[in-house]
């Protein structure tokens, strides 16, 4: 039994653990969809400023704001090339947190097994003591009404 209780306190820190990793893993889930939805509202604008900007070359619009256009979408660019290595950043630091997530459930999972067979081992011993203690109360109710 005292096996059994030890066991279930470090399925408890265990369960902790697993728990901590779930918020890790979560917050990490949160940081990458903010980035990637910068990252995707960027190229949204990005590419309204393409069109708007091939717009003006075919049309009579005036030099200035082509190039504002053009100095604009240059700007977006460098904007998301940054915000995509943070989004890569962020992937990696999520699939660590999902891997470390992962681990901390096998742990979780391999002391609950643990205690089940141990707590399955003490059930037979157990039925095993008091079937040979029975056994033994009839040999002796046996012997005493024989004399």
């Amino acid at each position: 039994m005292a096996g059994t209780a030890v066991l279930s306190k470090i399925l408890d820190i265990r369960e902790r653990e697993k728990k901590d990793a779930q918020i890790d893993y979560y917050k990490a889930v949160d940081v990458f969809e903010d980035i990637a939805t910068k990252l995707f509202n960027l190229l949204q604008k990005k590419e309204a400023a393409e069109a708007a900007y091939e717009e003006a070359l075919l049309s009579s619009m005036h030099l200035d704001f082509i190039q504002d256009q053009l100095t604009y979408i240059d700007t977006l660019t460098k904007r998301i090339d940054e915000l995509q290595k943070q989004v890569q950043q962020a992937r990696s630091i999520m699939e660590f947190k999902q891997q470390k997530l992962s681990e901390a459930h096998v742990e979780t999972k391999k002391f609950e097994k643990i205690i089940e067979v141990r707590n399955n081992e003490e059930t037979i011993m157990r039925n095993k003591m008091e079937e040979s203690f029975m056994n033994e109360l009839s040999i002796q109710q046996y012997l005493s009404h024989k004399k």
